[in-house]
């Protein structure tokens, strides 16, 4: 998942649509875990891989935050729709 060219997953998807739509938290760690509707993901190694190669972040400083998308995510969801 380390391109932006690459084809994300559909769990990774489903992770940026719950993200999108306000209903995602991360914590702020080198390795962030991410929590859709106040519950710990089942799959944080895609988690981690969409903050590390910059398709979600934090929104704000502290140990646990909203989740937002990034450019890189809001193209990645735009490219899905667009099909």
């Amino acid at each position: 998942m380390s391109g932006a060219n690459e084809e994300l997953s559909y769990r990774a998807m489903a992770m940026l649509r719950a993200v999108a739509a306000g209903r995602a938290q991360m914590s702020r760690s080198c390795e962030p875990d991410l929590f859709v509707d106040g519950v710990a993901c089942c799959d944080q190694v895609t988690a981690r891989a969409l903050a590390r190669d910059g398709y979600i972040r934090p929104s704000r400083p502290g140990d646990r935050a909203p989740a937002e998308l990034t450019e890189a995510g809001r193209a990645a969801l735009m490219v899905v729709t667009a099909a």
